[in-house]
């Protein structure tokens, strides 16, 4: 089964996690970007705001094809108990089939977003492969 490691990183906490992931699972891997770099301001105000309601912002493309991969496991920054809203862009371009995991990075080791992530991944006609919270 070939696995792709898709990942958000504002801060680099995330980034540094999913490369440790990809390097013990021999998987693949990719960074969702923003199409512009907001700013400290707009990524802890406008972007929690947009997280809490589950909002995309604009993504460059991936620079991968989503297609080729069986699994795929998505790391995230938690911004106010929600993935942040480059995350939910990402989502949007998943393809139907796939079986996806999905592992949450804080301080706090919490987040409340399972059960809408869970929801957003299988209204995609993908799997469902599991959660984690993991506190950084």
């Amino acid at each position: 089964m070939k696995t792709l490691i898709i990942f958000y990183s504002y801060s680099g906490h995330t980034k540094a996690l999913a490369k440790i992931q990809a390097l013990n699972e021999n998987a693949d891997i990719a960074e969702i970007k923003d199409a512009s770099a907001p700013g400290t301001i707009k990524a802890y105000s406008l972007g929690c705001l947009a997280a809490i309601r589950g909002k995309a912002w604009p993504i460059q493309g991936l620079e991968v094809d989503l297609d080729a991969y069986d699994r795929i496991s998505l790391l995230s920054p938690v911004w106010a108990g929600n993935p942040p809203p480059a995350v939910h862009a990402a989502l949007e371009l998943l393809p139907e089939g796939k079986t996806v995991s999905v592992k949450m990075i804080s301080v706090s080791g919490r987040s409340s977003c399972k059960q809408k992530l869970e929801s957003l991944i299988k209204g995609k006609g993908c799997a469902f492969d599991g959660f984690e919270d993991i506190q950084a």
